[in-house]
């Protein structure tokens, strides 16, 4: 069995209580630190994240009161008039005596080569009234002991159990998992994966703002993915519902050489898997292969065992920097800087970012000569420790400390300088890393801006800066989101399993079929359509999720398609050879037993549904044709019923199919009207058959509506015919003419027209003897010609004479012409005579060739 976690109390000689609460992860010491803050009657908690910081800032407003709160970062300050309780991040804690409790959290940073000499001083320094707690690992036990001698032992074991479970391939990761790589690059390969395999995942990298982190961590707790993807930062405070830790890597850069992680860092992160008392499980991912090795990375079974049983080697020292150095000149405070620990198990640390921008400033002549008395040097030394927010490496840091000098070294910062400096950085736009950049820049001016010795209008600019990070962080985290998480996916996945059927299915208004209301794709007309922007992998589960449950989607809209025929409602329309309904094809029509009487063929789409239902759309349907679309037609309907009565006679029955085929009108030389007897004509009178001068035809035929429909269902018999035509159509250019027209030279006019025409001249005709004059007015008002009308009346046996005389070089108007009328005689027409017209125009003139 592992030996217990060790805790540590004494009462030091200033009669403050001292704490150090050391074990695993997952053992609710951040828990416990927050519950002593709030039992005192003030107090300050240091932590190593600013991330956790503000976690831990929102819960005990929640039990304080925000006025009573405060939280101090290097980058943010909310401070209260008054506020009793801080939340810091351990390089901001402030030092005040006056604080009853004081606490240190993951203590054992102290051994960090970057960051431990900060954690040494407070562990050593920070002190509160009443009581001091120090959190961390079990490690730091023999360092306690050593620092502060004479401590209590207190037990704070791991509530759950975590075990290995080996490798796993990545698509065979279970859900609340979180995957562990050691680069940027290897993230987003893991990230992008995942959003393949299993439709997205969370990601959290020390390179983004806490803001960002926040964002991206609510996701996952949420369960919009089940997925998180995270560098070792995963492993420093983050409280989160893991189930499951898998490295993609046992190594990283530690930013001087490539190393195997230690144990205790292997701990810190698996120690993330498993929740109070909820057991977690670690391993490794299959199928990667190590950089350069091939090999997948594998725990040793010492390694196994120790993060099983938390044993780990403790610490045996801590590193340590002078925390108040002099600031008489640049000499003595980098001496004192780089001096020796003054205490047994403390060592130098290794030089920060911070010394070695300060030694580099402190070699340029012109820097050092402008760093003069104590004021002086103490600025520079704090403008020094500036951040490095940027991860650009020390050359590039100091040029931008050294600018930063040449403006503080005057006074403090302009607040124009500082608001466009700001403003520069204010662009939402770009990718992942264009966004991480400026966002570890404005981290940069914000850490200035808190500073009210260097900006005139502190809190002004500081809340502009917020402002600029809040939205760089929103973009950022929506940019991680777009490329890295498929909604539609993740939410297929996680309600599917191994049944489609368990899909909660629904369609919106515009046919958008939704899961969890996320679309999978649009139900058009009755045809399912997946989503376009679905990827390939995904198609094959998308379809399976909407077979299940189409059948009854497609139910409802045959049921609403039916009352839409019954209602005549407007979206119903015939478009062409289809039945379209809201602008789609539901329906088509198809040639039946005779061109009055189509076929009705249901889309295919509609197979789906049940026989019953289905035979009660397609006659719902065919009611709406009868009543809508073939009521113009009802003269011709009379026609072919009459064809089919033998008592007809075959003579007249021969006329009345030929009269159907042609739409209703027949010329009269090809019709065989001349066949007929009287009483035969009497019946063609009763059907609505009119016999005119040149054409038989039926009258109501010849309407806009009942034409259009005719020409529809000629053209699903293949009757190669004009479309119908508008109130004057042109003739086709191979010289075809539109059903319903006649032909009149160069134009066509529609027969019931011409018969007009031709009527109103033979009234004229009889009341004027042999000779008459006709006028073209009537003719011009239905878009005919001069010469059209005279084409027209020529066929229907006119002729026209020219004038009696005209006087040659006599000026004005001609006199119109004379028509005689003569019956056509059949065995040849008789010549062809120049037409004349009325002088009325000079296009008339033209045409008649008056004035040659």
């Amino acid at each position: 069995m592992a030996s217990p976690p060790i805790a540590a109390s004494r009462r030091d000689p200033g009669d403050r209580t001292i704490k150090a609460v050391l074990g695993p992860t997952n053992t609710g010491k951040t828990h416990l630190a927050i519950e002593r803050l709030c039992a005192h009657s003030s107090g300050a908690i240091g932590f190593p994240l600013r991330l956790l910081a503000r976690e831990v800032y929102d819960r005990v407003c929640a039990i304080k009161g925000v006025e009573r709160v405060a939280l101090i970062t290097g980058e943010e300050r909310i401070e209260p008039k008054g506020a009793r309780w801080l939340l810091c991040t351990a390089e901001a804690m402030p030092s005040r005596p006056d604080l009853a409790f004081v606490a240190l959290d993951e203590a054992q940073l102290s051994a960090d080569p970057e960051r431990g000499h900060i954690f040494t001083d407070r562990l050593l320094n920070a002190r509160g009234r009443e009581e001091t707690m120090l959190l961390g690992s079990a490690t730091l036990a023999p360092m306690v002991r050593s620092l502060l001698p004479g401590a209590d032992i207190v037990s704070r074991p791991r509530f759950s159990t975590l075990s290995h479970v080996g490798a796993k391939k990545l698509s065979r990761i279970p859900p609340r998992s979180a995957i562990v790589a050691f680069s940027a690059e290897q993230v987003y390969a893991m990230a992008e994966m995942l959003r393949r395999f299993r439709g997205g995942a969370a990601v959290v990298m020390g390179a983004l703002s806490p803001q960002t982190r926040n964002a991206q961590v609510a996701m996952y707790q949420s369960g919009e993915v089940d997925y998180l993807v995270a560098t070792d930062a995963i492993g420093m405070g983050l409280n989160l519902d893991i189930d499951h830790v898998a490295f993609a890597g046992l190594s990283k850069y530690d930013g001087h050489r490539q190393r195997r992680l230690t144990t205790a860092e292997m701990a810190q992160i698996a120690g993330r898997a498993g929740r109070h008392q909820r057991d977690g499980t670690f391993g490794t991912l299959a199928g990667l292969g190590s950089a350069g090795s091939g090999r997948d990375p594998e725990f040793t079974d010492e390694e196994v065992y120790a993060i099983e049983e938390h044993r780990f080697a403790p610490l045996t020292k801590l590193y340590w920097r002078e925390a108040e150095p002099r600031t008489d000149s640049l000499g003595l405070l980098i001496a004192d800087l780089e001096s020796p620990p003054p205490l047994d198990g403390l060592v130098p640390a290794p030089e920060a970012i911070d010394l070695t921008v300060l030694k580099r400033l402190a070699e340029d002549p012109e820097i050092a000569a402008s760093v003069r008395g104590h004021g002086s040097v103490q600025r520079f030394w704090a403008t020094c420790s500036l951040p490095d927010f940027r991860q650009h490496g020390a050359e590039t840091h100091a040029r931008f400390v050294a600018r930063l000098w040449q403006d503080l070294r005057h006074g403090t910062l302009g607040n124009d300088f500082v608001a466009r400096a700001i403003a520069e950085l204010d662009n939402p736009a770009g990718d992942i890393d264009t966004l991480q950049g400026r966002i570890a820049a404005i981290r940069s001016w914000s850490y200035i801006a808190q500073r009210p010795d260097w900006v005139l209008s502190r809190d002004e600019m500081a809340a502009r800066a917020r402002a600029v990070e809040t939205r760089l962080s929103d973009a950022l985290h929506a940019r991680l989101t777009e490329r890295f998480v498929n909604r539609r996916t993740t939410v297929l996945m996680r309600k599917t399993g191994v049944d489609a059927a368990l899909l909660p299915v629904r369609m919106d208004e515009t046919g958008a079929v939704l899961v969890d209301d996320e679309p999978i794709g649009r139900l058009e007309g009755f045809r399912f359509t997946v989503d376009g922007m679905a990827r390939a992998a995904d198609r094959k589960l998308l379809l399976a999720a909407a077979d299940r449950h189409l059948p009854a989607l497609i139910e409802q809209r045959a049921a609403a398609l039916a009352a839409a025929a019954a209602a005549d409602d407007p979206t119903l329309a015939l478009e062409g050879e289809s039945i379209a309904w809201q602008g789609l094809a539901v329906s088509r029509l198809e040639r039946g037993r005779t061109m009055l009487e189509p076929k009705l063929k249901l889309d295919p789409a509609l197979d789906r549904l049940a026989p019953p239902r289905r035979i009660a759309l397609a006659a719902a349907l065919q009611d709406w044709i009868d009543r809508r679309a073939t009521r113009p037609l009802a003269p011709l309907r009379s026609l072919a019923m009459a064809s089919r009565d033998p008592a007809a006679g075959a003579d007249l029955r021969a006329l009345l199919l030929h009269l159907l085929d042609a739409g209703g009108v027949l010329p009269r030389e090809a019709s065989g009207l001349e066949r007929l007897d009287g009483a035969q004509r009497e019946a063609l009178r009763r059907l609505g058959v009119r016999i005119g001068a040149l054409d038989v035809f039926v009258p109501q035929a010849l309407r806009p509506a009942a034409m259009a429909e005719w020409s529809r269902l000629a053209s699903i018999w293949g009757l190669a015919h004009l479309p119908p035509p508008s109130a004057m159509p042109p003739i086709a250019p191979e010289g075809r003419v539109a059903p319903g027209y006649r032909r009149c030279g160069a134009q066509a006019v529609r027969v019931d027209l011409a018969e007009k025409l031709l009527h109103a001249a033979h009234r004229v005709r009889v009341a004027s003897g042999r000779r008459f004059v006709l006028d073209p007015g009537a003719a011009r008002s239905m878009g005919l010609t001069t010469a059209g009308y005279a084409a027209l009346l020529r066929a229907a046996g006119f002729h026209a004479h020219p004038p009696r005389s005209l006087a040659q070089g006599e000026y004005g108007p001609p006199t119109p012409p004379l028509w005689q009328w003569r019956p056509p005689r059949p065995p040849a027409p008789p010549p062809a005579m120049r037409v004349i017209v009325p002088p009325t125009t000079g296009a008339f003139a033209a045409l008649s060739g008056w004035g040659r």
